[in-house]
């Protein structure tokens, strides 16, 4: 199976040196990718920066690791590869927020009071969730605060909207965290229950459900296949 796998923070700068960004480390995408690369599957895996470690211990399971820094390069390295892949996980942590521009140069603490405006960026997998063809599975990931109701009706709705296969749904407690209270829900229900995991256990489950449906426990097939990606 060729699964794509999208992981860490996205970076949108306010002048050279300065950017908005997020907590995210990466691990849980690159956890993904890794179970995938163990699993015998072909691994793409797009990073956003993160730590030279985790880009070292991903090359060792044989993946691809494509970097970008902006929404905008995640946008074009998906545009670029999605239509080649069976499956997509998408990790990343993308920025809801770009500033309106970018100042030249470095700004000063003496230049005064700066006023940056925010504008939401592009919801990239929305945009490629649209393309999805027949035998191709997306999962999704959602941060979200509430009860477990609430939270998991606003997952289901976020999951139509981006046509979306699967949903990993966790709090923002998973930020840069090892572990990850986290369910993973299916258009017709709870496939995977809540659970405080570690997040190389709750990658594992990913790769299980897409390579041959989930089953707590069940060990995945060492090749995978399309048609395994597309019937999960």
């Amino acid at each position: 199976m060729r699964v794509l796998v999208t992981a860490g923070p996205t970076r949108e700068y306010i002048d050279t040196v300065r950017f908005i960004t997020n907590a995210s480390t990466g691990r849980m995408g690159y956890a993904v990718a890794e179970a995938a690369g163990r699993a015998g599957h072909d691994v793409t895996l797009l990073s956003g920066p993160v730590s030279r470690e985790l880009v070292a211990s991903a090359k060792k399971f044989k993946c691809k690791v494509v970097p970008f820094v902006s929404v905008a390069d995640l946008k074009a390295a998906l545009e670029e590869r999605f239509d080649a892949c069976d499956a997509l996980v998408m990790a990343a942590a993308v920025g809801d927020f770009r500033p309106n521009k970018a100042f030249p140069g470095k700004l000063r603490r003496a230049d005064g009071p700066i006023v940056v405006s925010l504008f939401p960026t592009e919801d990239v997998l929305a945009g490629v969730g649209k393309r999805k063809r027949e035998g191709q599975t997306i999962v999704a990931f959602a941060v979200e605060v509430g009860t477990h109701e609430q939270v998991e009706a606003k997952a289901r709705r976020e999951m139509k909207a981006k046509n979306a296969d699967y949903v990993v749904v966790n709090t923002p407690a998973a930020m840069a965290a090892e572990e990850s209270s986290a369910c993973i829900l299916s258009p017709t229900g709870l496939v995977m229950p809540w659970a405080v995991r570690p997040k190389e256990a709750l990658a594992e489950e990913i790769v299980r459900l897409l390579s041959s449906g989930w089953r707590p426990g069940r060990v995945p097939s060492p090749t995978g296949g399309k048609g395994a990606a597309g019937n999960a």
